[in-house]
């Protein structure tokens, strides 16, 4: 069993603080976070005890921790971290500066570090990059990835979120890359504020359309938008030499009405706590796997190249004009 500690008891910190507890191969020791109420509520509902950053650092025990701190310290926590020894599980992105990521990079390259892009632990993800790579609908030609939230988050989080790029199409990003095969090269993306005047008054957008050309000519496409009136929608298409591949949206059951009014089945799971339940759980599993020695599947590469193809698709809608990566 692997000690570890958690670094932030926010939304996020608070998964992966229970999802921790409730690991086999972990023990959560620690939870740090500047709110004490937060960070001792989560304490008490895993049995962890609260404590300071210094002392996580300070604690040869303690062999990984889990970065869900706020986004501006993502960065910096992972260098302390990683400096002193300890594997290290970052939530995205890993910053909201490109040119401050690329600079680290060279630093956190022999790191062992999971960046938590934790799509890629989805099940029905995983399967459908699984058929892709095993060759079923032949050389991949396009792609299609929807993503659109339930309902847009409070204006207070969108000004500290990084934009929609960095904040919810980042997720998208890492996905095209991960399937793709080859990175994206060329970004144009469009986007406007018609959901919520107040994301466009904090200086964002809440709906965006982004087009990405790869060297050898495959094209991927991605569909965002901070309201969806009917749930949650995450869906992917792939578009092959023999056919097509497609992840579909996961309902909250598999329970269908059929009458002369129609068809109806169960709405769609409400939100990402509850879509990428199993995702979360799944990446965590493998962190316990880098604890034991594993190369993380996502590392700061990915990280920097996802953020890459965010800063590129924000400068696009910015100026109307393609944007080279």
């Amino acid at each position: 069993m692997f000690k570890i500690a958690l670094l932030g008891a926010g939304r996020i910190g608070a998964i992966h603080g229970l999802n921790a507890a409730a690991n086999a191969r972990l023990e959560l020791a620690i939870i740090v976070d500047p709110d004490p109420h937060a960070a001792g509520a989560l304490a008490q509902k895993t049995d962890a005890r609260q404590g300071a950053l210094e002392a996580v650092l300070a604690d040869a025990s303690i062999a990984g921790v889990i970065v869900a701190s706020p986004t501006g310290d993502h960065l910096e926590h992972v260098r302390r971290c990683a400096a002193a020894g300890k594997a290290v599980l970052c939530e995205k992105p890993i910053d909201l500066d490109l040119s401050r990521a690329r600079a680290a990079g060279a630093d956190l390259a022999g790191a062992r570090l999971l960046v938590g892009f934790n799509r890629r632990f989805d099940p029905h993800f995983a399967a459908l990059e699984t058929a892709l790579k095993a060759g079923d609908i032949g050389a991949l030609e396009s792609l299609h990835i929807v993503s659109h939230d339930p309902a847009p988050p409070p204006p207070a989080y969108i000004a500290r979120s990084g934009g929609l790029f960095k904040d919810m199409t980042i997720h998208d990003f890492d996905m095209a890359r991960w399937l793709l095969g080859e990175e994206p090269h060329e970004v144009f993306a469009s986007a406007s504020c018609l959901i919520e005047p107040a994301i466009g008054a904090a200086g964002d957008v809440d709906t965006a359309r982004t087009l990405m050309r790869t060297p050898s000519g495959r094209l991927c496409t991605i569909s965002n938008s901070r309201r969806s009136g009917y749930g949650y929608d995450q869906r992917i298409e792939v578009f092959g030499s023999g056919g097509m591949l497609r992840a579909g949206n996961v309902c909250q059951s598999t329970v269908e009405r059929w009458d002369e009014a129609g068809a109806r089945s169960a709405p769609l799971e409400n939100f990402f706590l509850d879509r990428y339940r199993d995702a979360y759980r799944r990446e965590l599993d493998h962190f316990a796997e880098v604890l034991a020695g594993a190369t993380p599947l996502v590392g700061i590469a990915d990280a920097i190249a996802a953020l890459a193809l965010a800063e590129a698709a924000g400068e696009s809608a910015k100026t109307g004009k393609l944007t080279r990566v």
